[in-house]
């Protein structure tokens, strides 16, 4: 090998390390915006900070895999064998906290791919289209500054019993989670809560249902961050 042959694959391999970092970059500025998307507009009942901030670790460990394996069958082959006896057990409880790991991780896909400008394109139309989602969805009587999560548990005491005195003491509720195990009903819901009061005669009803019952509510931002 020449020495014009060493310059041109040193070039290439400095144009390649380039390509990466900008690439990585960009992953995770993508994968960061979407976290403040996340925070701000999502759904989930869950803890939405403690949540997003794996997206950007999960884009760019992605990205990496997908440089490393997309250049070698040999790798890509053994990676797929390494998956198929690796088990995860993360425990994903609604479908939105799935769908958006689902948007981190073609982020990473996209990078790694070295596609970055179908995915930032993928990207923006995808935001965008949550967002007027977002806003389009009808919350006229949902004041976010008054939003508190309620937790249910009981024995005795139906869902339906359950929905009917939640909906006589809050202007709205929302469903946002239901469970039964070994005979005891688990409920989450997310109400417009605006009197102390409302909490109280609630959970004063419930008990005269159930004495044993579990009840205990939350600041809905907290759940935010």
């Amino acid at each position: 090998m020449n020495i014009q042959d060493l310059l041109l694959d040193y070039n290439l391999q400095v144009l390649d390390l380039s390509n990466f970092i900008l690439n990585a970059l960009l992953a995770a500025l993508l994968s960061w915006i979407l976290s403040i998307y996340y925070r701000r507009f999502g759904q989930s009942v869950s803890n939405r900070l403690q949540f997003s901030n794996n997206f950007m670790l999960l884009a760019l460990s992605t990205m990496l895999i997908i440089y490393i394996v997309k250049s070698s069958i040999a790798l890509s082959l053994g990676l797929v064998g390494a998956l198929s006896i690796v088990r995860f057990r993360a425990a994903i409880k609604e479908p939105e906290e799935l769908t958006f790991l689902f948007l981190v991780i073609g982020i990473g896909l996209g990078m790694g791919a070295n596609q970055p400008a179908i995915t930032l394109i993928a990207f923006v139309l995808i935001l965008s289209l949550l967002y007027l989602q977002a806003r389009l969805r009808n919350k006229k009587s949902f004041d976010l500054n008054n939003q508190m999560v309620v937790n249910i548990a009981s024995n005795l005491i139906s869902e339906e019993k359950v929905n009917i005195a939640m909906s006589n003491n809050f202007d709205h509720v929302e469903l946002r989670r239901m469970s039964q195990d070994n005979g005891k009903l688990f409920m989450t819901y997310v109400v417009n809560a605006t009197k102390f009061d409302q909490l109280s005669q609630t959970k004063n009803t419930l008990l005269g249902e159930d004495p044993a019952l579990e009840f205990s509510f939350v600041d809905n931002k907290n759940m935010i961050g």
